[in-house]
């Protein structure tokens, strides 16, 4: 029988359901963008996005040639460090609902591959409140149970 969350729990695992939606947007907006700054990059286009240099105060100039800050490496540390934000959010949700092994890794898989956040996302958000919803009208209808004088 998989263990499921206690009642007690269930204001925990909204507020972790939260934090995990914000990351995953996050997550995803950041990982598409970093999938256009490696088209930009490493194709024949060759180009790298640059912030407050000698083209201007954001321009996209020519690999190699970045005089002021370079927005595409800020961009892959940006993401890497917010994946590992993403990956507590995930770990967070996952414990709290007593999912298997295999789910966290689904969860962590959407922050490396493009869109599959947001798809996650809205799954997870879904089947986490219909959950929550479900058991918390089956404690309601349940007759209370008799107290020992």
């Amino acid at each position: 029988m998989p263990l499921e969350p206690k009642q007690k729990d269930f204001p925990r695992i909204r507020s972790a359901l939260t934090f995990y939606r914000v990351c995953a947007i996050i997550t995803g907006t950041l990982l598409l963008l970093l999938c256009l700054e490696v088209i930009f990059k490493y194709t024949p286009i060759g180009l790298e996005l640059e912030l407050g240099g000698s083209h201007g105060f954001l321009a996209l100039v020519p690999v190699g040639t970045v005089t002021g800050v370079n927005l595409s490496t800020g961009l892959l540390i940006v993401h890497g460090w917010f994946y590992v934000v993403y990956l507590f959010s995930c770990f967070q949700l996952w414990s709290r609902m007593r999912w298997n092994f295999t789910r966290f890794v689904l969860l962590a898989l959407g922050g490396i591959i493009p869109f599959l956040s947001f798809f996650l996302e809205s799954r997870t958000a879904r089947e986490v409140t219909a959950y929550l919803a479900a058991r918390e009208a089956a404690l309601v209808t349940q007759p209370a149970e008799a107290t020992h004088q």
